[in-house]
């Protein structure tokens, strides 16, 4: 007997991800369904700051990605309305000496050869960027691709215009499969859900939902802090950050490890972060981290040491051990499909990574080579 299918594919994962399999899965003419145990944007996309870089990415596979992404969100932009505030706002990474800059220039000069736009800012010039930049800083790199987007509106609008259909609070227990162990939907507790296709989108929670699957995908929890100040005319005009961010994103460690990264934003707040650490799924407030994103955001801009912090929020980035994020068919379960382990890139890499995924379930040829990203580079085959 053959199975009923309610939709060519089911993608779990309301984040902007999973909002981007489905939108693209369905520009291909697949019906599509989303589920997620939350809301839309609930996980690591509604705690995101809306980051979309080239500026922190080495050359190599990821930057690929990233160059790509870069052009699909400015397309996007023309089919998705203004409430996604993207903004092309461009990066401006700083160093705070002489040696800082020199390994900046050489960062940017490898990116340059990838097909990244930088340009060096001496310290003389800095001000004419950034007015409330402090004073003696060595100098900066400027990249005018990066871009800013509200992630949470970007979800929803790309999920509205995906026009699938949206199950939200229902966690999925486990896969529903044929005889032969391919896909045939999803279970949840409120009954199964039938297609032949499952993309697991679900972020940091993207290894549990594998491991339900019989996969091993190592993806862990870590964890950001982001202060968000009171309403204020137009102080920062780029994404700010200082030059040791770089490292921090590249870095495996599980220890706290904080960077200033200083955005304003249309509504007005000024956005601060970064920080990192892996602690689980632990929410608990940290001062400590608090008082490190405070101090060094009023280091980079003296102004904001006057500003009210209003809030702070908590997300958790989905971190695999080789910061590359897991994209395409996994090898051990025929019809199941990855889009996770993006860790703090993830709204920036969505629109790639949700082509992707459509191509491979259209049988269509991706623009980049995918296999760096393979979901089986974690696992043996036998």
């Amino acid at each position: 007997m053959s199975t009923r299918y309610d939709s060519d594919v089911i993608v779990v994962g309301a984040g902007v991800v999973g909002a981007a399999c489905a939108y693209y899965a369905s520009r291909a003419g697949l019906s599509v369904t989303v589920v997620d145990r939350g809301a839309v944007a609930g996980g690591s996309t509604g705690a995101g700051e809306g980051n979309l870089l080239v500026s922190d990415k080495e050359p190599g596979p990821e930057l690929e990605l990233a160059l790509l992404s870069m052009r699909l969100w400015r397309e996007l932009t023309e089919h998705l309305p203004p409430e996604i505030e993207y903004e092309a706002k461009g990066g401006l990474v700083v160093a705070s000496d002489t040696a800082g800059m020199d390994a900046l220039r050489d960062f940017a000069a490898g990116q340059e050869r990838a097909g990244v736009e930088a340009k060096e800012i001496p310290a003389d010039r800095l001000t004419d960027l950034e007015p409330h930049l402090a004073p003696g800083l060595a100098g900066a790199f400027h990249y005018p691709q990066d871009a800013q987007v509200q992630p949470a509106l970007a979800a929803a609008h790309l999920l509205r215009a995906s026009r699938a259909r949206i199950r939200l609070g229902e966690e999925v227990t486990s896969l529903v499969t044929g005889s032969n162990g391919e896909v045939a939907g999803v279970r949840t507790a409120t009954g199964a859900l039938h297609a032949p296709h499952v993309v697991n989108a679900a972020g940091a929670w993207g290894g549990e939902l594998a491991r339900r699957a019989g996969m091993d995908l190592p993806v862990l929890p870590r964890r950001g802090f982001v202060l968000v100040t009171e309403p204020l005319p137009r102080l920062v005009r780029h994404k700010v950050y200082a030059a040791d961010y770089v490292a921090d994103v590249a870095s495996g460690s599980a220890a706290l490890q904080t960077s200033a990264v200083v955005e304003g934003t249309p509504a007005g707040p000024v956005l601060i972060g970064a920080s990192r650490e892996r602690v689980g799924f632990d929410r608990a407030l940290s001062v400590e981290v608090l008082r490190r994103l405070a101090a060094q955001a009023t280091a980079l801009f003296p102004v904001l040491a006057g500003v009210r912090a209003m809030r702070t929020y908590a997300g958790f980035r989905p971190y695999l051990p080789d910061h590359l994020p897991a994209i395409g068919l996994d090898p051990r379960v025929p019809g199941l499909l990855h889009a996770c382990g993006h860790e703090g890139a993830g709204i920036g890499l969505a629109p790639a990574t949700g082509l992707l995924i459509a191509q491979l379930l259209t049988g269509g040829q991706p623009p980049v080579d995918i296999l760096p990203f393979s979901p089986g580079r974690f696992t043996s085959v036998s």
